[in-house]
């Protein structure tokens, strides 16, 4: 993944009904990001125009009205693999939360380089 930030915009697969979004940013291998009410940190390789990694989605803020996608008041564990160009990626992951995986699709788009 270029290094950079990025909108993610993630949809629920496997018949569940769901999507959310929020920004990332993708930097020497680390990820971080979040949105409303959730954050992420965590870390990915990458392999010509394919990268994978590993992240970790944790609640920050709660509220009655609020059903982020992986809302459990725990972390909760993802694993995604995607491909990328200069401006764009697309990846798919699954997140376990609670005992149910949750797979999703998601696609990033560049807001702005980072050094």
């Amino acid at each position: 993944m270029k290094n950079g930030l990025y909108s993610i915009h993630v949809t629920l697969l496997d018949g569940r009904v769901g999507k959310g979004s929020g920004v990332v940013m993708f930097r020497d291998g680390q990820i971080r990001g979040g949105d409303a009410y959730l954050f992420y940190t965590g870390s990915y390789t990458v392999k010509d125009n394919i990268f994978k990694g590993e992240v970790l989605v944790q609640r920050h803020t709660s509220s009655p009205e609020a059903n982020p996608l992986f809302g459990e008041p725990n972390p909760v564990g993802v694993g995604v693999t995607g491909t990328f160009t200069d401006t764009r990626g697309e990846m798919t992951g699954t997140a376990l939360v609670g005992k149910a995986s949750q797979i999703f699709s998601a696609t990033l788009r560049k807001l702005a380089d980072l050094d």
